[in-house]
């Protein structure tokens, strides 16, 4: 393949930067939300992090069950903007509120009744002088307050996910811009009793979580509603009516259950190596912590890219322009590489100083915490190339084989890996960096799938 075959032209670069730029800087100022988040929190102490960063891995199930249900949903309502089918596109619509609901449902019931012995999965002595009994009372503290924005988050993401899918990315990224200022300031307010307001420590850490997201559900759908008559009119009879199609939820269903369940295994397969790598002590469960904050900062380019792919190959496919797509989607994989080993060269150099910032957190946390650092930004290109791969195919709906791609590589090979390096007494300085690389398996399959053309299919 020629290297001029991987470029675009000036029309290229402006429509990928429409679609890219808005999500780009939802995320961007999310995750530097995030991280100022972990920075305040991590500022009381070291045990209130972990427990915060603990529940946060269990809510990052849930949180990545929805996205994976909407998401197979989604790749309907892409192709049906491409098609420019409003009945369908209200018909998906209600599909990802039924499923954000159940999901809704069973997740409050797992968090309410198992919630201590999730959160001491984690939680492992080890002689590094931290309290697990301070850390799981801290945990709990977290958790009780956050399952109250589990259902905003999920009905806002379903909402999100339309828009995106129907070429609104502004509007999202807008409600998402309030939220995370809303986050960011009751954050600090709550977390240290500033002005007036109560200090609440963890606590007021869940709450300013909470309160965001319930701001950013509620303009978002009240704009949706609002703008029903001429923006969106897929939103109109929303609500009238609770009918999708029989042949509708049957395929829908057919490509969202693999979605479901990738995201569902992917997420519980990443906090299974949460739990692996805090077999070393809570210290290294607090610079995974440090570290992955910092990293989701200057992942989003990449990250970004992905959704972008999908959106641009679903609606492409939908109108049934097949070889525009195989040849939109060859320059896209190639830019988001590009921005990739851009942003790894960044974290790299100054990814690392950010660990001194957490000024209660002890040493050796801060000091492990650089060295992931540095191991996340080698490996960069890696994760482009796969998060690229794992969007082309499932835009075209080959959601089973995202499922083994995905899911697949890191049960079969990651997870196992982690646990028998523990106990074969490898050090984490090695179990880390041999995990990550396992990502070039990953790179291989989706290049090789993507080349087949196997994800070249309009579904509607």
């Amino acid at each position: 393949m020629r290297l001029r075959n991987l470029v675009g032209d000036k029309n290229f670069y402006k429509m990928t930067f429409s679609v890219a730029i808005p999500i780009m800087l939802q995320n961007f100022i999310t995750n530097l939300v995030n991280m100022l988040d972990n920075l305040m929190v991590g500022s009381v102490g070291t045990e209130q992090m972990t427990g915060v960063s603990v529940v946060n891995q269990l809510v990052f199930i849930f949180n990545l069950a929805i996205f994976g249900a909407i998401s197979g949903v989604g790749i309907f309502t892409a192709q049906f903007y491409g098609k420019k089918d409003n009945d369908g596109i209200r018909y998906t619509l209600r599909y990802k509120l039924y499923i954000c609901m159940v999901l809704f449902v069973i997740a409050l019931g797992i968090f309410i009744f198992f919630n201590e012995p999730l959160i001491s999965l984690f939680l492992h002595e080890s002689g590094d002088g931290l309290d697990l009994g301070a850390t799981l009372s801290y945990a709990k503290d977290y958790l009780y307050v956050i399952l109250i924005g589990l259902l905003p988050f999920a009905v806002a993401n379903a909402f999100a996910g339309t828009l995106r899918e129907t070429g609104d990315t502004f509007t999202p990224m807008v409600t998402g811009l309030i939220a995370v200022v809303v986050n960011c300031v009751f954050n600090y307010l709550l977390i240290f009793g500033k002005i007036g307001f109560p200090e609440m420590g963890v606590r007021g850490a869940a709450a300013a979580t909470v309160l965001s997201r319930w701001v950013e559900c509620i303009i978002l759908v009240s704009y949706a509603v609002a703008k029903r008559k001429t923006k969106f009119p897929y939103v109109r009879n929303l609500l009238k009516s609770f009918r999708v199609p029989l042949d509708l939820t049957v395929a829908v269903t057919k490509k969202a259950i693999p979605l479901f369940l990738n995201e569902l295994l992917w997420s519980t397969g990443m906090s299974s190596l949460s739990v692996a790598y805090s077999l070393h002590g809570l210290t290294v469960v607090a610079a995974i912590s440090i570290a992955t904050t910092v990293n989701n900062l200057f992942m989003i380019a990449f990250l970004s890219m992905g959704s972008s792919i999908g959106i641009i190959a679903g609606k492409l496919l939908g109108a049934g322009k097949h070889e525009e797509a195989v040849d939109t989607v060859k320059k896209l994989i190639a830019f988001s590489v590009v921005l990739s080993i851009v942003m790894g060269v960044l974290l790299f150099s100054v990814g690392a100083l950010i660990p001194s910032l957490y000024q209660k957190t002890d040493e050796a946390a801060k000091e492990l915490a650089v060295y992931l650092i540095r191991v996340f930004s080698l490996v960069m290109w890696i994760d482009s190339i796969a998060n690229a791969s794992y969007f082309t195919l499932r835009s075209g709906g080959k959601t089973f084989v995202t499922f083994l791609f995905d899911s697949g590589t890191l049960w079969v090979l990651s997870v196992p890996v982690a646990f028998i390096l523990y106990y074969a007494g490898v050090s984490i300085y090695w179990v880390f960096p041999v995990i990550q690389l396992i990502g070039i398996v990953k790179v291989i399959v989706g290049l090789t799938l993507v080349g087949k053309r196997v994800w070249v299919k309009t579904l509607i």
